[in-house]
């Protein structure tokens, strides 16, 4: 063996065993969820105490299990609607369940005790007498993950499932390359085209295919594993110190400046972001959102900022809060930038009273000056 085919051998060890690894964590994620929705849906209709809850059943049980990551109503609801769209995987969690401790756990359901391996759905055996389209049950769990799932699961046409279902596991398609696919119409553009081999392939040959990182970073995953936000976040060891210091800055200048989160999490339109740096701001009674970016200055990035802000503004402002405001940092190589982000707050008000208890953009553009000059960038 030459040093070259050893150093071949350990990376192809290396990457199939890690592909392995977060594949079966992935699998046991899907399981999971499907299985809370399973036992949501059967306490709604067999449960013994299911009146006392009623429509807010979903907003208890969250408010039970707060201490899980991962458990929100918002992805209760989603697990749920993930059992009653993919019935047909009760056959291959059957036998999941039967190789684990889990399959000893019983539960009671009004009159009747339900071994989750022996149970099947009304709704499954109607799915049984049917031709069934698609990708056979493990299949599905073996090569999607469940962020894809939970994209799929918002098509309400079995046959357009189905199709991306097939297009995404034969693509290894990434769950972004997914959403575009559906976004560009890509199952109704092929119903149209008169050659819909040649369209399969040139939708598969411009398609951003999945990796394991990028799995490992979807938040479902990293939930389920109990990683902290800061633990998945790509950022640079120059952006992490950066950072840091950044946060030690804003607080040593005093001004009402109160530490809230670092990579804050938040969800819009169904897709994760994390905001850098969170402040609350007890003189101006309003968030100050801070995003650093080691590149040169660019207008979507003050627009990406801008985008934050109004989800603040309508999902975290309170009623006696001023409207949220956001700082820009750019470097680039020798030179540095830093913009205020207002998401439409008057220009004259934003002079009077914000600008005045913020720091100035000279003040901030000298420190990452300073910053960088220490690291001899």
């Amino acid at each position: 063996m030459k040093f070259k085919q050893l150093i071949d051998i350990i990376r192809k060890t290396h990457f199939s065993l890690q592909q392995r690894a977060v594949s079966a964590v992935d699998r046991n994620l899907t399981v999971r969820n499907w299985l809370i929705g399973f036992y949501i849906a059967e306490f709604e209709q067999n449960g013994e105490d299911r009146a006392v809850y009623g429509d807010k059943l979903i907003d208890k049980i969250a408010e039970s299990v707060k201490h899980i990551k991962g458990l929100s109503a918002r992805n209760l609801n989603l697990f749920r609607q993930f059992y009653f769209t993919y019935p047909q995987i009760m056959q291959t969690v059957s036998a999941e369940l039967r190789s684990s401790d889990l399959g000893k756990f019983e539960v009671n359901f009004k009159k009747s005790t339900l071994r989750i391996v022996q149970t099947l759905s009304a709704q499954l055996q109607q799915a049984e007498n049917k031709e069934l389209i698609g990708v056979p049950p493990n299949g599905l769990i073996t090569n999607l993950s469940f962020s894809q799932f939970a994209e799929l699961i918002r098509l309400d046409d079995t046959l357009k499932r189905a199709f991306y279902e097939i297009e995404c596991i034969k693509g290894n398609w990434s769950v972004r390359e997914l959403k575009r696919q559906i976004t560009s119409l890509y199952f109704e553009r092929s119903g149209l085209s008169k050659d819909k081999t040649k369209l399969s392939e040139y939708a598969q040959n411009s398609a951003i295919t999945l990796a394991p990182k990028d799995i490992i970073q979807d938040p479902f995953f990293f939930e389920f594993l109990g990683l902290k936000d800061k633990d998945i976040i790509k950022k640079s060891d120059l952006e992490k110190a950066l950072l840091d210091n950044l946060q030690d800055f804003i607080l040593e200048l005093g001004r009402g400046f109160c530490f809230e989160a670092r990579q804050k999490r938040i969800t819009i339109g169904g897709e994760y972001f994390f905001i850098d740096l969170v402040f609350y701001h007890r003189i101006l009674k309003c968030h100050v959102l801070i995003e650093l970016k080691i590149k040169a200055f660019n207008h979507v990035n003050l627009g990406q900022l801008n985008t934050y802000l109004n989800y603040f503004k309508k999902n975290e402002m309170q009623a006696d809060d001023s409207p949220p405001v956001g700082i820009l940092l750019c470097t680039d190589k020798n030179q540095s930038l830093v913009e205020y982000a207002t998401a439409g707050i008057d220009n004259n008000l934003f002079i009077s009273k914000y600008q005045v208890a913020l720091p100035a953009k000279e003040e901030l553009q000298k420190f990452i000056e300073d910053e960088i000059s220490k690291r001899n960038i």
